[in-house]
């Protein structure tokens, strides 16, 4: 076994303090993986707890009544989450953004979001700092979030048919409710807003046209996300899936769309605009045409575990070696050995090989590590 190969199997096995390489190191404000995609983005699961019952994300026959979620001492407090933050950013993270579950269920989330703006690039600058919420509490909440220092807020929304959104959240929460909390968020300031559609062939994918004819013009943002295979209870199957051109055409064909550049490398959602000049679409391919090359993204789990794809498997327990009395500089160091490790592309595999995929093992709920 090479010295690199020893490296990347330690950095898949980061369990206690004696694991941690001798030899630390510190952050350089970058740090790269085997395919050279930089650390850029870290997206953090405040909760594993959700107030909906969505079909594509935590079915109520998964997730009912008897289902034994996260105790409180098992998650990461407010100060773990914004150490675990500063360390990242001092590696090249930019951006965070904080999921769920559903993060407005946290309590105190304005004390963590508040704790996480006063971070600093290496070059000084701020952090871009959003979050993603399904709607149900952004009303009331929308202007302390702002107030603490959230810049912005994609929220999730899978129709605007009420009977359908109903259904797609499976506990009955109307639509107006997240259509006016939309609004309040965007008096606040929490802009810009985007919106995101999760479309399944058979259930909502009817919907598209009627979904762009009601944000065009608007200062929203609506994607169309790709049904994903992520976790094992969804029951995900490809025919479920509608591809983005798929969406592209329908749309196009009643409201003319152009294609326009990214607004940074590695944005997951490719961009369309409206020929009129009355705004933007984006959609999210990460089935048919995935973006695996270009991902920068880290994902902190509930409790604490650092996961390096989507569609992981298993994660590492930096939670432990926090609590173990590992240094700031031991973090990092840690941190940069998984993240140089990481190889990850499971959905660049996924169209020649989802079977064999799918046996690999129990991949990750998106509840549990979030979108």
């Amino acid at each position: 076994m090479t010295t690199a190969d020893t490296g990347r199997t330690r950095a898949r096995y980061f369990r206690k303090l004696s694991d941690i390489p001798a030899e630390l190191e510190e952050p350089a404000g970058i740090v790269t993986d085997r395919l050279d995609r930089p650390l850029r983005d870290l997206r953090i699961s405040v909760t594993d707890r959700c107030n909906f019952r969505c079909v594509y994300c935590m079915p109520k026959e998964i997730f009912g009544r008897d289902f034994a979620f996260l105790p409180k001492e098992a998650l990461l407090t407010f100060e773990e989450i914004t150490r675990v933050a500063r360390i990242a950013v001092a590696h090249g993270v930019e951006k965070i953004r904080l999921t769920g579950g559903e993060p407005l269920l946290r309590k105190g989330i304005e004390d963590l979001i508040r704790m996480l703006g006063e971070l600093r690039t290496p070059q000084g600058h701020p952090l871009d700092l959003a979050l993603t919420t399904n709607g149900s509490a952004l009303a009331y909440k929308a202007q302390a979030l702002k107030d603490a220092g959230l810049q912005r807020v994609t929220v999730s929304l899978d129709s605007l048919d009420d009977a359908t959104f109903r259904a797609m959240n499976d506990v009955d929460f109307p639509v107006d409710k997240v259509l006016h909390a939309i609004d309040v968020a965007a008096a606040a300031g929490l802009g810009p807003i985007k919106i995101n559609m999760v479309v399944k062939r058979g259930l909502n994918d009817d919907h598209v046209v009627d979904m762009a004819r009601h944000f065009k013009g608007t200062p929203f943002i609506l994607r169309f996300i790709e049904f994903m295979d992520v976790g094992s209870t969804n029951g995900w199957e490809l025919g479920q899936v509608v591809p983005s051109s798929e969406v592209i055409r329908r749309i196009d064909a009643e409201l003319p769309l152009e294609e326009i550049a990214p607004n940074y490398p590695g944005e997951t959602s490719e961009r369309w605009r409206y020929r009129d000049g009355s705004g933007e679409i984006g959609v999210i391919s990460s089935v048919t045409r995935a973006f695996c090359r270009s991902c920068t993204r880290a994902r902190i789990s509930t409790e604490g575990k650092l996961f390096t794809c989507l569609f992981a498997t298993a994660g590492h327990d930096l939670r432990a070696l926090m609590r173990g009395g590992c240094t700031d500089e031991q973090l990092a160091t840690v941190l940069a050995a998984i993240w140089r490790s990481r190889d990850d592309r499971y959905s660049e595999l996924r169209s020649s090989s989802t079977p064999g995929l799918h046996r690999t093992g129990k991949r990750i709920e998106m509840s549990y590590i979030g979108g």
